[in-house]
């Protein structure tokens, strides 16, 4: 299970401030504690001039002797207006050994050259989710079952031309892959956190989770999978917790929820909603 962080401004700010210098930073929640440390791989994404996704990545945690330097480089060379950052602490569906389940190709985000893609969360069946992918079947090219979400939120929203009806199509076919090995008892999804960007001027984000999966790393009043943000007119700050000690200022998103910004001449607009799910696809326990 993994850490989220997003950003989108229209100033200057630098998204070091929260990857690293805040009292809640990414950097801190990577390390919260030995039991909790986010070991697994980093990544941050931004937007080159032009327009193009750029990514700078590690395969352990951030914290590590080794990575940090790089994750503080790469925090400070990240380009506003967008920037998603990804600590990673591996889930493992394949059954695989702990050296095949690390590497750049695993770590996120994952990227195309206009997409940023950052997930927390475990999909169970990443085998049998793959023919749903369609043209992009043949494009994970790691073991992360959170590629094979990246790619399926890509062909559904290459279908919708909408993110959003991309998104709940997406958990549709999750839902459907469980429905068809019959329902068994571990559900077809643990989260389905997700940040999405399609461009510098457009930010999603999307919290969804079953079960319960325990408290934040840093706050034990919050629960593992309850997102947050904060925005202002000039910016969006979301993420898995807030980055902040104090809470004021910061607003949960419920199971279920969305936060969409877009950036438009220096302004950060921002509308928040319930992702469109249809009941008949709830998740039920299996029958006994």
């Amino acid at each position: 299970m993994c850490r989220l962080f997003g950003l989108l401004t229209g100033h200057d700010d630098p998204a070091e401030t929260w990857l690293v210098r805040s009292d809640r930073s990414l950097l801190a929640q990577s390390h919260a504690s030995p039991e909790t440390a986010q070991r697994d791989g980093w990544g941050i994404g931004w937007y080159a001039p032009g327009g193009r996704a750029h990514v700078e990545k590690g395969v352990r945690g951030a914290f590590e002797p080794a990575e940090r330097e790089r994750f503080v480089a790469a925090s400070r060379s990240s380009l506003p207006p967008l920037v998603v950052g990804h600590l990673r602490h591996a889930s493992n569906p394949l059954k695989l050994s702990p050296e095949k389940l690390l590497g750049l190709e695993n770590s996120q985000p994952f990227e195309t050259h206009t997409l940023l893609f950052a997930h927390n969360g475990a999909i169970p069946f990443p085998r049998e989710t793959r023919p749903f992918l369609g043209v992009h079947e043949a494009m994970p090219k790691g073991v992360n079952d959170s590629e094979v979400l990246f790619w399926l939120l890509v062909r559904n929203t290459e279908e919708t031309n909408d993110p959003l009806r991309g998104y709940a199509q997406s958990v549709e076919d999750l839902v459907r892959v469980w429905q068809g090995l019959g329902r068994p008892a571990i559900p077809p999804f643990s989260g389905l956190n997700v940040l999405f960007a399609r461009s510098p001027e457009e930010l999603w984000a999307f919290c969804l989770w079953t079960g319960d999966h325990g408290a934040g790393l840093l706050d034990a009043d919050r629960r593992y999978y309850e997102m947050t943000y904060q925005a202002t007119p000039h910016r969006l700050l979301v993420g898995s917790e807030p980055f902040d000690r104090e809470p004021a200022g910061w607003t949960s998103m419920p199971s279920g929820s969305f936060v969409h910004a877009h950036l438009d001449e220096g302004r950060v607009s921002v509308r928040t909603g319930r992702i469109p799910i249809p009941t008949a696809l709830e998740v039920r326990p299996a029958p006994a």
